[in-house]
């Protein structure tokens, strides 16, 4: 049987890449507010755990951006499908290469429009490759975490 899996990926600011890569990707950020007011008014979180954005209550140290077509938890806000969770974490992204990227897949004549688009996000680009097996962008996003453009 097959696993259920969420792409874990450590930040500086949790909210601020959740809301980059729900606009590149399409997706949507999770909404766990009715959770969080239940654990906080039950006395199960405290309220320094918590945060406010987009004018609701959040997890201060994490965030997550779900596939709008996939189901979601109506108790938690959790997505339970195709995730991507944004935890902070104290220390940099080390200036070295990703071992594990994010690939984007266009339309090949569409792809200088999806750059441009995320461009005006908040991502950089870094290069064009161009090579006999096939070209791509390579960007990357707000925190410096790279990812591919096809």
């Amino acid at each position: 049987m097959p696993l259920h899996w969420k792409l874990v990926i450590d930040c500086a600011d949790p909210h601020r890449q959740a809301d980059f890569w729900a606009a590149a990707l399409g997706y949507d950020v999770e909404d766990n507010s009715a959770l969080i007011t239940a654990l906080l008014e039950s006395g199960y979180v405290s309220a320094s755990l918590v945060t406010e954005h987009h004018g609701r209550r959040a997890w201060r140290d994490a965030a997550a951006v779900r596939h709008p077509d996939d189901p979601v938890d109506p108790a938690s806000g959790t997505g339970l499908g195709r995730r991507l969770l944004f935890n902070r974490v104290p220390e940099p992204k080390p200036d070295t290469k990703n071992r594990l990227h994010i690939d984007i897949h266009t339309e090949a004549d569409d792809r200088p429009t999806t750059v441009d688009r995320l461009t005006n996000l908040g991502a950089t680009v870094v290069r064009h490759v161009d090579e006999p097996a096939g070209s791509w962008s390579i960007l990357k996003d707000p925190e410096g975490n790279e990812f591919c453009v096809h």
